[in-house]
């Protein structure tokens, strides 16, 4: 009898390169399964982040919308990356980027109008890409500021989950007292506050122990327990918030694609001021251009993959898919997408190739028919991951010289300003022009790129339009 692989087996190694990589199918496939497993967490996130805010007007996305175009742009866009990459990377919508969305472009304008700046910025992107001007924005950024804007987000996207939780609650009319408190009262009470505790314990047990999948795991099992404390408690529904954990009467359901194509591509520029609009993509621009060049770094050094030169293979096709990503995200209306760190679980697994993306985007796709189950997950129980992805992002201040006051000042007022301002721009803005200040008073103003000028000099325009609009009368 022969021995011999069937013959899709040798054109899958061909293709993917899996024998020249160390690897084998079983292993790329068990990779794919380890990545979709440990980001999948991403199709319950992302909706509440996204579905929780209201657009200048008013509107807010379809919880359900929003789950599907979710999914189905990681389900494409990862896809795309393993067969035109052949890299064991995957695409999501980006933490981070989608709060700054939210929080940031829908307060502005319309949501169609925020989700055209996103399509905008993959645009801008795919051409630095292809001018090779996107590695000379990278070198234009300290390194610095670069670390201190991660920590800044991830504060940030804590502070949100801690809010979307109601662990923490804004004082209304209560002038002079502090801003924020615990609980709805000063104090914790409820049970949907209850399962938020919980779940955040559990979640930081599940993450010290390194288990894989910690925060899926987490969402899941929470969101049982509140099922289950919801049916046997009453409870006012308006304590759950967005979500009700009801139990859901169908598990498989079409998908809905009514947000795929409702984005304005210009339409923002009506909105607010173009210096406003520049700096609000430029945002956008900056958290996804580092957030991607350093997973696709890391995860390829991790999978063995670097060159000797330190290059990853095939980075051009890739960092040009990953700006289409973000093209796909606004077009779908699911936030601008990126390559994911998580993807290191993939290759932990032993995935080296881009079989295994094309394994957890094809798991996204199958994902597309269950979400009636990603719709049943309260705030409370997804809040928890939202914290711990804000830890996460703050291990990167280990990183930052402190003692040099040069770059530590506006590291911290970037990171600083993020949360207390509840504005991702403001805190980026104050970084890049508290570090120029400073830089020029100590006589090393040729340290500082020509672009960071260009950019602070945007930033002095963007923080000082209010008061010059007031001086000169214009409302």
């Amino acid at each position: 009898m022969s021995t011999s692989q069937p013959q899709h087996h040798h054109t899958l190694d061909r293709y993917f390169r899996i024998s020249a990589r160390g690897s084998t199918i079983a292993r790329e496939v068990r990779g794919g399964f380890a990545t979709f497993f440990t980001m999948a967490y991403i199709i319950v996130l992302n909706p509440i982040i996204l579905g929780g805010v209201e657009d200048k007007y008013g509107q807010t996305l379809s919880h359900t919308a929003l789950v599907t175009s979710t999914t189905l742009v990681a389900a494409v866009m990862t896809a795309i990356l393993g067969l035109g990459g052949n890299l064991p990377i995957a695409i999501a919508a980006g933490l981070g980027l989608n709060a700054v969305v939210a929080f940031q472009l829908a307060p502005l304008m319309s949501w169609a109008d925020a989700m055209g700046l996103v399509v905008v910025e993959g645009i801008v992107i795919c051409v630095l890409v292809v001018t090779g001007l996107r590695e000379a924005v990278m070198h234009a950024i300290p390194k610095p500021l670069k670390q201190a804007i991660s920590v800044g987000i991830g504060l940030f996207i804590a502070f949100i989950g801690f809010i979307d939780a109601g662990f923490v609650t804004r004082i209304p009319g209560e002038a002079g007292t502090v801003p924020v408190q615990l609980g709805a009262t000063g104090q914790l009470s409820g049970w949907p506050v209850l399962i938020f505790c919980l779940g955040l314990l559990f979640t930081c047990a599940l993450i010290a122990r390194r288990v894989r999948g910690a925060i899926l795991i987490s969402i899941v099992v929470m969101t049982l327990i509140a099922i289950v404390i919801d049916l046997i408690a009453e409870i006012d529904p308006e304590a759950w918030g967005l979500t009700v954990p009801d139990v859901p009467s169908d598990i498989i359901a079409a998908p809905d694609f009514q947000l795929i194509g409702q984005f304005s591509l210009l339409g923002a520029f009506g909105q607010a001021s173009a210096v406003t609009i520049v700096l609000l993509v430029f945002t956008l621009l900056l958290s996804d251009f580092f957030d991607s060049m350093g997973t696709i770094v890391g995860v390829a050094n991790e999978a063995g993959l670097l060159d000797e030169n330190g290059d990853v293979p095939n980075l051009g096709r890739v960092l040009l898919i990953d700006g289409a990503a973000a093209v796909a995200g606004g077009v779908a209306s699911s936030s601008s997408a990126t390559c994911y760190i998580e993807s290191a679980s993939g290759v932990a697994e032993g995935a080296r190739t881009g079989l295994a993306s094309l394994v957890t985007g094809a798991l996204f796709g199958i994902a597309l028919l269950f979400t009636p189950l990603a719709t049943v997950v309260p705030a409370q129980a997804a809040a928890p991951a939202l914290v711990v992805v804000g830890f996460l992002l703050m291990t990167q201040v280990r990183h930052i010289d402190w003692e040099r006051y040069d770059v530590g000042i506006p590291a911290f007022l970037t990171i600083a300003i993020m949360p207390f301002t509840y504005s991702i721009t403001n805190g980026i803005g104050a970084g890049f022009l508290s570090y120029v200040v400073i830089k020029t008073v100590l006589g090393k103003a040729r340290e500082v790129h020509w672009l960071l000028w260009i950019v602070s000099a945007l930033f002095v325009v963007y923080f000082g339009v209010g008061p010059v609009e007031e001086l000169l009368g214009i409302s």
